[in-house]
């Protein structure tokens, strides 16, 4: 492996370092210091710290072009945010019968309209995220299959997403890593095409509202 081969991969492995190096906030310097440890063990000899920079400097370029940006046009186009409260969270381990039990529980919630639920077949599990108030027709569809996990007190934060998201690079991790610096705990999430939801505890609901909203007004403003 060359010099440059293994700082490509040190730095890439670590996407706070990426994004940094591509919007020129870091010294190169102090950098190529930092990780000059990780490259040695990677290339097994001795590395000049110039060497390191070098390659660092080589590839910042190619890290300004790989997309990064391509992000900030989407989250100036964020729609309404949307908050529900008072949700829980079940985990089913998959059976033969586990699609009968979703199932029942989507045909009877089909007639409320204000009802919060959201369902997720997974390869070995299922989660149900609905609002407390419906538990009992939980409780009754799935009688008598396994409940691997239940959390309660939850919110869910949706954002309405405008449709060219699906062609923006590092759209979700933008979100993700604001509120991951924040030291919020995303409990859930969930997405469809043109809709995000993070669910989180109700005590931490305001301060991730809060972020998501100044993330949407920021990139408004610029």
């Amino acid at each position: 492996m060359t010099i440059s081969q293994a700082v490509e991969k040190v730095v890439k492995v670590k996407p706070f370092i990426m994004e940094a190096l591509s919007e020129g906030l870091l010294n190169i310097s102090s950098l190529a210091r930092q990780i000059h440890p990780l490259v040695e063990s990677l290339v097994q000899k001795d590395v000049k710290q110039g060497a390191i920079v070098m390659a660092l400097n080589r590839l910042v370029p190619s890290l300004e072009n790989s997309g990064f940006g391509s992000y900030e046009a989407v989250l100036s186009q964020i729609g309404d945010i949307i908050v529900r409260s008072n949700l829980t969270d079940y985990t089913f381990r998959n059976s033969a019968t586990i699609l009968e039990c979703l199932n029942g529980v989507m045909n009877q919630l089909s007639s409320s309209n204000d009802a919060f639920y959201t369902t997720v077949r997974g390869v070995f599990e299922s989660t149900v995220i609905i609002g407390s108030d419906y538990c009992s027709i939980v409780d009754k569809n799935f009688e008598g299959e396994e409940c691997s996990f239940r959390n309660d007190n939850l919110s869910a934060i949706t954002l309405k997403l405008p449709a060219n998201n699906v062609q923006a690079c590092g759209f979700y991790y933008q979100i993700m890593k604001f509120i991951a610096w924040e030291g919020i705990n995303v409990k859930e999430v969930v997405s469809t095409t043109n809709e995000f939801s993070i669910i989180v505890a109700e005590e931490d609901v305001d301060r991730a509202f809060t972020i998501l909203k100044n993330l949407k007004t920021a990139h408004k403003l610029r």
